[in-house]
Protein backbone atom coordinates (compact mmCIF):
# COMPACT_ATOMS: atom_id res chain seq x y z
CA UNK A 1 0.00 0.00 0.00
CA UNK A 2 1.26 3.46 -0.87
CA UNK A 3 0.52 6.24 1.61
CA UNK A 4 1.19 9.97 1.64
CA UNK A 5 2.00 11.92 4.81
CA UNK A 6 2.44 15.66 5.20
CA UNK A 7 4.45 17.32 7.96
CA UNK A 8 4.26 20.77 6.38
CA UNK A 9 1.63 22.79 4.51
CA UNK A 10 2.22 20.98 1.19
CA UNK A 11 -0.70 19.02 -0.25
CA UNK A 12 -0.61 16.54 -3.10
CA UNK A 13 -3.22 16.67 -5.84
CA UNK A 14 -4.45 13.64 -7.79
CA UNK A 15 -3.38 11.18 -5.08
CA UNK A 16 -5.18 8.23 -6.63
CA UNK A 17 -3.62 8.83 -10.06
CA UNK A 18 -0.16 9.17 -8.50
CA UNK A 19 -0.60 5.99 -6.45
CA UNK A 20 -1.60 4.07 -9.59
CA UNK A 21 1.40 5.45 -11.46
CA UNK A 22 3.78 4.44 -8.67
CA UNK A 23 2.19 0.97 -8.47
CA UNK A 24 2.56 0.61 -12.25
CA UNK A 25 6.24 1.52 -11.91
CA UNK A 26 6.78 -1.24 -9.35
CA UNK A 27 4.86 -3.83 -11.38
CA UNK A 28 6.74 -2.85 -14.54
CA UNK A 29 9.98 -3.60 -12.65
CA UNK A 30 8.56 -7.08 -11.90
CA UNK A 31 8.17 -6.42 -8.17
CA UNK A 32 5.24 -6.35 -5.75
CA UNK A 33 3.93 -3.36 -3.81
CA UNK A 34 4.60 -3.56 -0.09
CA UNK A 35 4.25 -0.69 2.37
CA UNK A 36 5.57 2.55 0.93
CA UNK A 37 5.28 5.87 2.72
CA UNK A 38 5.93 9.20 1.06
CA UNK A 39 6.58 11.80 3.73
CA UNK A 40 6.58 15.43 2.60
CA UNK A 41 8.57 17.66 4.93
CA UNK A 42 10.52 20.90 5.20
CA UNK A 43 14.01 21.36 3.81
CA UNK A 44 15.36 21.80 7.35
CA UNK A 45 13.85 18.51 8.48
CA UNK A 46 15.28 16.63 5.49
CA UNK A 47 18.69 18.25 5.88
CA UNK A 48 18.76 17.09 9.51
CA UNK A 49 17.81 13.56 8.45
CA UNK A 50 20.51 13.64 5.77
CA UNK A 51 23.03 14.59 8.45
CA UNK A 52 21.74 12.25 11.19
CA UNK A 53 21.26 9.11 9.09
CA UNK A 54 23.62 9.54 6.13
CA UNK A 55 26.32 11.80 7.64
CA UNK A 56 25.82 14.33 4.85
CA UNK A 57 25.47 17.93 5.97
CA UNK A 58 23.64 19.45 3.02
CA UNK A 59 20.17 20.05 1.67
CA UNK A 60 18.63 17.38 -0.54
CA UNK A 61 15.28 16.83 -2.19
CA UNK A 62 14.70 13.14 -1.41
CA UNK A 63 15.95 10.40 0.89
CA UNK A 64 14.81 6.78 0.67
CA UNK A 65 14.93 4.20 3.45
CA UNK A 66 14.60 0.72 2.02
CA UNK A 67 12.71 -1.94 3.97
CA UNK A 68 12.07 -4.21 0.97
CA UNK A 69 12.00 -7.95 1.35
CA UNK A 70 12.68 -10.10 -1.71
CA UNK A 71 10.30 -8.90 -4.44
CA UNK A 72 8.03 -6.89 -2.12
CA UNK A 73 9.02 -3.21 -2.25
CA UNK A 74 8.66 -1.32 1.03
CA UNK A 75 10.22 1.81 2.43
CA UNK A 76 9.93 5.39 3.52
CA UNK A 77 10.62 8.16 1.02
CA UNK A 78 11.11 11.63 2.49
CA UNK A 79 10.69 14.59 0.14
CA UNK A 80 11.35 18.27 0.78
CA UNK A 81 8.60 20.02 -1.16
CA UNK A 82 10.49 23.31 -0.67
CA UNK A 83 13.62 21.92 -2.32
CA UNK A 84 11.57 20.45 -5.16
CA UNK A 85 10.08 23.90 -5.76
CA UNK A 86 13.51 25.54 -5.67
CA UNK A 87 14.92 22.94 -8.08
CA UNK A 88 12.01 23.36 -10.49
CA UNK A 89 13.00 27.02 -10.79
CA UNK A 90 16.73 26.25 -11.12
CA UNK A 91 16.14 23.60 -13.81
CA UNK A 92 13.37 25.63 -15.48
CA UNK A 93 10.74 22.88 -15.31
CA UNK A 94 7.24 22.97 -13.91
CA UNK A 95 6.85 22.01 -10.26
CA UNK A 96 4.69 18.95 -11.02
CA UNK A 97 7.29 17.47 -13.37
CA UNK A 98 10.07 18.00 -10.85
CA UNK A 99 7.90 16.46 -8.14
CA UNK A 100 7.23 13.39 -10.31
CA UNK A 101 10.96 13.07 -10.97
CA UNK A 102 11.77 13.16 -7.26
CA UNK A 103 8.96 10.77 -6.35
CA UNK A 104 10.00 8.18 -8.92
CA UNK A 105 13.70 8.75 -8.10
CA UNK A 106 13.05 7.79 -4.48
CA UNK A 107 11.06 4.75 -5.60
CA UNK A 108 13.80 3.67 -8.02
CA UNK A 109 16.22 3.59 -5.08
CA UNK A 110 13.87 1.11 -3.40
CA UNK A 111 13.94 -0.86 -6.65
CA UNK A 112 17.75 -1.16 -6.32
CA UNK A 113 18.78 1.57 -8.73
CA UNK A 114 21.65 3.78 -7.62
CA UNK A 115 23.14 7.07 -8.78
CA UNK A 116 26.65 7.08 -7.36
CA UNK A 117 28.58 6.56 -10.60
CA UNK A 118 28.09 8.25 -13.98
CA UNK A 119 26.79 4.99 -15.48
CA UNK A 120 24.35 4.44 -12.59
CA UNK A 121 23.14 8.03 -12.86
CA UNK A 122 22.62 7.62 -16.61
CA UNK A 123 20.46 4.53 -16.03
CA UNK A 124 18.58 6.29 -13.22
CA UNK A 125 17.78 9.29 -15.47
CA UNK A 126 16.61 6.99 -18.27
CA UNK A 127 14.30 5.16 -15.86
CA UNK A 128 13.01 8.45 -14.41
CA UNK A 129 12.22 9.77 -17.89
CA UNK A 130 10.57 6.50 -18.92
CA UNK A 131 8.26 6.43 -15.89
CA UNK A 132 7.51 10.17 -15.98
CA UNK A 133 6.39 9.75 -19.59
CA UNK A 134 4.10 6.88 -18.55
CA UNK A 135 2.33 9.30 -16.21
CA UNK A 136 1.94 12.16 -18.72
Amino acid sequence: MIRFHFTNSFTLKNKRKIKNWLKDTIVNEKKKVGDINYIFCSKEYLKKMNNDYLSKNYETDVISFDFSNDNKISGDIYISSETVKKNSIIFNVCFNNELKRVMVHGLLHLLNYNDKSKQELKIMREKENFYINLNS
